[in-house]
């Protein structure tokens, strides 16, 4: 099965996986200790500390998005001066021009891309161990083990599990060479599906297979247990409790199962108006984007409200706990960001850069000017045609011959050789 062997089979993430995982287990073990074995704590605390450690990157990036409002105006008015030129020496020109104003503001031209690249990964690994506890927590896919031994041997079992909701996405599992009764494989593809099966499925499978009726009992009390958070099955869809809910006559249960896409939307969207968004692009042109981006701020909150009524509600849970932590940095990083003296700043970013081209060039402007000739094509340097000077010749007093002051030991073929060999015959002549 993918998601159980994901850790030791993912790829360049594989180490990204595997510390993920350490973490994630690490905290799940603290709480079972201390008497708290929440899943859903587990997932906010992770988030947590996932977002902490990344706190160093969304700092550089929302200074860069900050530093952006000032640097536009500089940006543009050097696109416009070489606006139409695309000559080599207008574009180094151009570029060079570019670079101090990014070195001016203390920042680099790919400052609001890098901390994004390294950001996107770690992000997506957080989302798949999330959905997929038990294959990094142990004490999790134990409880289901003493279940899934006995039920990876009775007849008919994975023709049943099939017909859960979420076994669509191990149908290659179930149909792969390595799917045989009894073997690890099959137990750990049983374990995925349990572990997102809803309620109701897990009393149909009750229902099923009777004789298994106290290792189902066992292991669906346990991972209720575990899934419990404020009263909510994280396990389950929101739609599912909510149904459940109203049915019982519980009205907080289908409250509360209301409350998880309705926050998920709502934290999403404060999150995004906190953040920081230029109207002026890099170059310091209007951003055509804004119009785009504007639209998806009030799409996407809504689209994760949507979401969560079909998914299980600890994916609620951890976008809800994400955009919360997220919006809660974003009010302290814009703090930080607007107490900062932009002027004092340039100051020090102009001092570094001057102290830097010392460093190479006693003569920063020569320099320059030397890099940008070394650039220049040759094919319009006039050739300089130079005379031929001949080379000075004695004669020796012993043989009378010729002798080249310069060592003769020019190849027979070239043409100081030929020059010598005619000098030699006017001179004997």
């Amino acid at each position: 099965m993918t998601e159980m062997i994901l850790t030791k089979n993912g790829g360049i993430l594989s180490p990204i996986y595997y510390i993920l995982g350490m973490l994630m287990n690490g905290i799940f073990t603290v709480l079972e200790k201390i008497g708290i074995p929440s899943i859903g704590l587990s997932i906010i605390l992770f988030t947590l500390i996932i977002y902490l450690c990344l706190l160093p990157l969304t700092i550089k990036q929302q200074k860069f998005s900050k530093l952006s409002s000032k640097m536009n105006p500089e940006l543009q008015a050097i696109a416009n001066k070489y606006k139409g030129k695309r000559d080599n020496d207008s574009m180094m020109k151009m570029n060079e021009e570019t670079r101090a104003v990014y070195e001016k503001y203390g920042v680099s031209q790919t400052g609001s891309c890098l901390p994004l690249f390294i950001q996107l990964p770690i992000m997506w690994c957080l989302y798949r161990i999330i959905s997929n506890m038990p294959a990094y927590v142990p004490r999790i896919k134990y409880l289901f083990m003493d279940l899934v031994t006995k039920l990876s041997n009775v007849s008919g079992s994975a023709e049943f599990l099939q017909t859960f909701s979420q076994a669509r996405n191990y149908s290659k599992q179930f149909k792969s060479d390595q799917f045989i009764a009894g073997s690890e494989y099959m137990k750990n593809t049983f374990i995925d599906v349990l572990n997102k099966a809803s309620s109701a499925e897990w009393m149909s499978l009750k229902e099923k297979f009777s004789s298994l009726s106290a290792e189902i009992t066992t292991a669906y009390d346990t991972l209720s247990e575990y899934n419990n958070f404020l009263g909510l099955n994280i396990a389950n869809p929101p739609g599912f409790i909510m149904k459940e809910g109203f049915s019982s006559g519980n009205t907080l249960l289908a409250i509360g199962a209301i409350m998880i896409p309705v926050l998920a939307a709502l934290t999403q969207w404060i999150n995004t108006k906190l953040m920081p968004q230029p109207e002026l692009n890099n170059n310091g042109e209007p951003n055509p984007m804004m119009a785009s981006m504007k639209t998806m701020n009030y799409t996407m909150p809504i689209f994760s409200a949507v979401m969560c009524f079909s998914l299980p509600a600890g994916m609620g849970l951890y976008w809800i706990s994400g955009s919360v932590i997220r919006s809660i940095q974003q009010i302290v990083i814009n703090k930080h960001i607007d107490k900062m003296n932009i002027d004092e700043m340039v100051k020090k970013n102009m001092e570094k850069a001057e102290e830097k081209a010392k460093s190479y060039n006693k003569n920063p402007v020569a320099s320059s000017t030397l890099t940008s000739k070394a650039h220049k094509t040759t094919k319009n340097i006039p050739f300089e045609e130079k005379p031929y000077v001949a080379p000075v010749v004695e004669k020796t007093e012993e043989t009378g011959k010729v002798k080249d002051k310069k060592k003769n030991n020019q190849s027979s073929g070239s043409i100081a050789a030929k020059a010598n060999k005619v000098k030699q015959f006017h001179e004997k002549n």
